[in-house]
């Protein structure tokens, strides 16, 4: 009774209206049809579905997204009931791989931040909480990413000023930075790569914490830290990404990596480097749809850390093979286990190395088998990339131009007025090879 008459004399507390996030009538021209499939289907199913993240701020930017995300209210159970072709992967966030033709659509249940498991420094070790699509919107990353488009009303939904963002070009965190980096240290690569990639300012409150935070990416998996480099380095803007290394400060030892693209984050046009020069090659292919060859990248960029090691073993005396050989096997180890880099990557790199003493022996029989060698177009555009950077070597990158592509008369021209054996050191001077002297025959004495 009593209650009854406070409550009539109190004022009564209004419920917080809840928020849908702000619609905005936007047609995006999407013409990848097996992301439009899944939506269809997830329609049908009685489910909300909708394109979200990076698939919609590209569109925005009017770029064709290489990847389509799909966010949505069934579960991953549920989903994977609907498409046959379909599987649940993760084990810290679960989502559905849904293979539709050729194409691969992630789709992810909308989470809502609660029975959040953390480790003692923060980071999120499981969040499969599951939620609405505004609370799902608290868990992305950035405010660009953090949009939802539904392609049934042609509207794009935005919860935290998402568009306004993108128009100003700016690159803003969600929350709190220290909190959401320490969440997922990956995030401040992240930061790295989109506003590299997408020619955004790093809004200041989201730059700030990154250089006192970047040591808690040395305890995130190696593999994890291999497969985001990844996508810097071949995210066809990979020279813009490397001007914003600068956030992870200069201390930022997290991996051997890093190490190799600061390197080529400090090239300049009078102090050239392989790894930059190699990086620019790589988005000057991927802007016109080209290949790229992984392992020929990394080779470029752990070239610098291979050099020392190769002149090290000259120095002690060693023939310049047998010393690229011990400098290989000094890094095989490290590269495969400790630094996470994938054996297939690994071999490429060192099948590249291995060929680059060869190339200094021009007479005789040795251009010939050094041409016919496998890899031998992979390490000769090499040796041209070293070219770059030393002028003795750019001679010799003629050279095997030249012979590459001469006739067979042409050949062996060349390798008959070829100079006497030499060999290349890494640096790009010229030692004259050593010749063994000839063995006396002891003379047969009669009896």
């Amino acid at each position: 009774m009593l209650k009854k008459i406070v409550g009539a004399i109190l004022p009564k507390k209004r419920k917080p209206k809840k928020q849908m996030g702000t619609r905005h009538a936007i047609k995006l021209a999407i013409h990848n049809h097996s992301a439009i499939k899944v939506l269809e289907h997830l329609h049908q199913a009685g489910y909300e579905a909708y394109l979200v993240g990076g698939a919609v701020r590209d569109l925005l930017l009017g770029v064709q997204p290489k990847d389509f995300d799909v966010a949505t209210n069934a579960t991953p159970e549920q989903v994977h009931q609907i498409f046959r072709r379909s599987r649940i992967i993760g084990r810290r966030f679960q989502i559905v791989h849904v293979m539709m033709g050729a194409d691969t659509i992630e789709v992810s249940t909308f989470r809502s931040g609660g029975k959040v498991k953390q480790n003692e420094f923060g980071r999120i070790m499981r969040d499969n909480a599951y939620g609405t699509m505004e609370q799902d919107a608290l868990r992305r990353d950035f405010t660009c990413n953090a949009l939802y488009y539904d392609i049934r009303n042609q509207e794009v939904i935005d919860f935290h000023t998402g568009l306004a963002d993108i128009a100003a070009k700016k690159l803003v965190i969600i929350g709190d930075a220290a909190e959401r980096y320490a969440e997922d240290p990956v995030r401040m690569l992240r930061a790295v790569r989109l506003s590299g990639k997408l020619g955004f300012s790093v809004d200041e409150a989201t730059a700030t914490p990154i250089a006192s935070h970047a040591k808690l990416l040395r305890k995130e998996p190696v593999a994890r830290l291999f497969d985001e480099m990844m996508k810097i380095l071949f995210s066809g803007c990979a020279l813009g990404c490397l001007k914003q290394l600068h956030l992870l400060g200069e201390d930022a030892r997290i991996h051997p990596l890093f190490t190799a693209m600061f390197q080529a984050a400090a090239a300049t046009d009078k102090q050239p480097e392989i790894g930059h020069l190699a990086l620019q090659q790589t988005d000057a292919r991927l802007r016109e749809n080209k290949s790229v060859s992984v392992g020929f990248v990394l080779a470029a960029l752990f070239w610098g850390q291979l050099e020392k090691r190769w002149l090290s073993g000259q120095k002690r005396g060693a023939s310049p093979a047998a010393a690229m050989n011990e400098a290989i096997n000094s890094l095989r180890d490290d590269m495969e286990k400790g630094w996470g880099v994938p054996q297939r990557y690994s071999a490429t790199m060192r099948e590249i190395w291995a060929l680059q003493p060869q190339f200094a022996y021009q007479r005789g029989g040795r251009p010939f088998r050094l041409l016919a060698q496998t890899r031998f177009r992979a390490a000769y555009d090499f040796l041209l990339l070293r070219g770059q950077v030393s002028d003795e070597l750019r001679e010799l990158g003629e050279w095997w131009t030249k012979f590459q592509y001469g006739n067979e008369e042409t050949r062996q021209a060349m390798t008959r007025n070829a100079p006497q054996a030499t060999e290349t050191l890494g640096d790009g001077s010229m030692k004259k090879k050593r010749r063994r002297p000839r063995k006396k025959k002891k003379s047969v004495v009669s009896e």
